[in-house]
């Protein structure tokens, strides 16, 4: 009886697991991922750029509301990612500086990863971050996750 009950669960399970298969991605042609390649590319381009102005209000616009960073430790949301960068932030002259030679956009075109050097003010490379983006409803990227190494 109970390999029979197992049985009839394991069939009525069936269906639910097949279509729970993800389908076959549409891939876009080469001009639109070259599109949104640069479109987040662009976007981490101005983000960086904010981190060299000491615009804190344009950098913090790039943050999504559940953004997650690591660092020593992981930062839960802008507010935790503001107040551990204010140093970095404020200081006259930043310290590092950082640029995308990488971009890759989900075929959706809903999330992105960009990649690259950071550099000290010298120029040396002193880490790569890698930080991943999700397309706003409105348009424009907010950064959900962020990884120096």
């Amino acid at each position: 009886m109970t390999s029979r009950r197992h049985a009839l669960f394991a069939a009525a399970a069936l269906p639910a697991a097949g279509g729970a298969a993800a389908a076959a991605p549409v891939w876009p042609d080469a001009d639109e991922i070259a599109r949104r390649v640069a479109e987040v590319s662009a976007t981490e381009t101005a983000f960086a750029a904010a981190f060299v102005a000491r615009d804190l209000a344009r950098f913090r616009s790039f943050l999504a509301p559940d953004t997650i960073w690591m660092g020593k430790q992981p930062l839960h949301g802008p507010d935790a990612v503001m107040q551990a960068w204010n140093a970095w932030l404020t200081a006259p002259q930043p310290p590092f500086s950082w640029g995308p030679d990488l971009a890759l956009v989900l075929p959706s075109g809903e999330l992105a990863r960009t990649s690259g050097p950071v550099r000290d003010p010298d120029g040396r490379q002193i880490g790569r971050f890698q930080s991943t983006w999700r397309r706003k409803p409105a348009g424009g990227w907010e950064i959900v996750f962020d990884f120096g190494t």
